[in-house]
């Protein structure tokens, strides 16, 4: 578990027991309506899903600890402070850990502590999305990024009805997430059921969910596709440090970009020479990069070779 988590008793005895968990933000509480509306309503939301037969984790960040799992001592302090408590996207979420700091979590830092904690479903109000003029403002909420790389569910009344919601749609599109209707063939838009787009898939029933939701989780395509990019960044900054400094590469530094020995090797090699550091003593490295020799490693093994077959003959 990690190291600033606290999951509350009831929630990890629902997680061990294989109960459903449904996460809760708590921006809500906090920004959202005034004390005591807000802790009113916040008690009310996790009375009705324990009614359905479920176990809420309302999340929050107190004294710079994630929680997963609010006692109503806990809601009742996030109610009375308001907008003294920090709202806490995932930009802000190590500053507010590192400062001991109390924080709401916004859609975003509500999936990703949820996903800490186990969590596979988080319910919501409305998502944030495109800003109208995004085009000029680059004003995009971090909702949608999380909602493309956090294997959260997230149960919503669509975007608010605000924003763009045609370039929201074409952002989640682009980003490889389903916008799945319940009971409905169009995008809700926060207070209204009617927005004039449609969703990509509809489903009727709680079963037709669960089944696509399982087989995204069991396909595991997204966060492979993470693990590759990450590895792909990993690669282009080894290559850019040993390229740029000589670094010799260890073990971990290898396991993590994804480089083998022999291309890191090479990487150093050329470093070397280029900066007249290796000494070859006649003799080719064979180092190899990508399955090819560097234009630059065949061209000095070229001279190399002529230099000391000139050598010879003179002798």
């Amino acid at each position: 578990m990690n190291k600033y988590l606290d999951i509350s008793p009831e929630v990890q005895q629902a997680l061990a027991d294989g109960k459903p968990v449904v996460a809760l933000e708590s921006t809500i509480i906090s920004h959202g309506m005034p004390y005591p509306k807000n802790v009113e309503t916040a008690m009310l939301v996790e009375k009705t899903i324990r009614e359905n037969g479920a176990v809420p984790a309302t999340i929050a960040i107190i004294g710079g600890r994630l929680k997963a799992g609010l006692s109503p001592e806990e809601i009742e302090y996030l109610g009375k402070s308001g907008r003294k408590v920090a709202k806490v996207s995932r930009r802000d979420l190590a500053a507010i850990v590192a400062r001991g700091a109390d924080g709401a979590t916004t859609v975003t830092t509500t999936m990703i502590i949820a996903h800490m904690a186990g969590i596979k479903v988080f319910a919501t109000g409305g998502i944030g999305g495109v800003h109208r003029g995004a085009e000029t403002t680059m004003d995009i909420s971090a909702d949608l990024e999380e909602l493309a790389s956090t294997p959260v569910m997230v149960v919503c009344a669509g975007a608010k009805s605000i924003l763009d919601l045609g370039l929201t749609l074409e952002y989640l599109e682009t980003k490889g997430v389903p916008v799945i209707g319940y009971g409905t063939d169009e995008l809700p838009a926060f207070y209204t059921r009617s927005s004039g787009f449609g969703v990509d898939y509809r489903v009727d029933t709680p079963a037709q969910l669960a089944a696509m939701f399982k087989a995204q989780q069991e396909l595991g395509y997204k966060l492979e596709q993470q693990d590759y990019e990450r590895q792909q960044k990993a690669f282009q900054t080894l290559m850019s440090l040993i390229s740029s400094t000589g670094y010799e590469a260890n073990e971990d530094d290898l396991k993590q970009s994804g480089m083998s020995q022999a291309q890191a090797d090479a990487i150093r090699n050329e470093f070397l020479r280029k900066n007249g550091l290796l000494d070859t003593g006649g003799t080719s490295s064979g180092a190899w990069y990508g399955g090819y020799a560097s234009k630059e490693q065949t061209k000095l093994d070229a001279n190399e070779k002529k230099s000391s077959s000139g050598k010879n003959r003179r002798t």
